[in-house]
């Protein structure tokens, strides 16, 4: 079986039990891409949101890890307003022997342990470094929707 072909039989056994707060969205048009719908847990800053994210393997995966980008706005350290995601084993810590469970469940990890230390979000990893509280109150106003920090936002309330 191809390492494309694996990682998403992989995604399609184990994704509900492993994560039940993601779901599988595979792509009529291409075997190399899919998404990933996160509703993030009541713990989480975004609960009550809904995230999609978008996966393309590369012709060289898994030697390269695949291209993750968030394409719902969203108020976070770890991803930009564009929908870059920083993460880590996505990058420079990238080993071909990580599972697509291992990359779809960390990106589901910035869900509950973000990092304000390893930003792409600058401004609002400041934020949530000096004032938690504030950090908080924003990504509740954000959730409702509208126009902050110069960004157009989706509604969940």
């Amino acid at each position: 079986m191809n390492p494309v072909a694996k990682a998403m039989n992989d995604l399609e056994s184990y994704l509900q039990i492993i994560i039940p707060q993601a779901r599988l969205i595979n792509s009529p048009d291409s075997t190399r891409d899919f998404e990933v719908e996160y509703t993030p847990d009541p713990d989480s800053y975004w609960y009550g949101g809904t995230y999609l994210f978008s996966f393309h393997f590369p012709d060289d995966y898994p030697l390269i890890p695949p291209k993750v980008m968030c394409q719902t706005k969203i108020y976070h350290p770890n991803i930009d307003y564009d929908g870059n995601v920083c993460l880590d084993m996505l990058k420079d810590d990238w080993r071909p022997a990580y599972t697509g469970m291992t990359f779809v469940g960390s990106v589901y990890l910035l869900f509950i342990e973000p990092n304000p230390n390893d930003p792409l979000n600058h401004d609002a990893a400041k934020i949530m470094r000096d004032n938690i509280e504030q950090f908080k109150e924003n990504v509740k106003e954000i959730l409702k929707g509208g126009n902050h920090f110069n960004q157009d936002f989706p509604s969940f309330t």
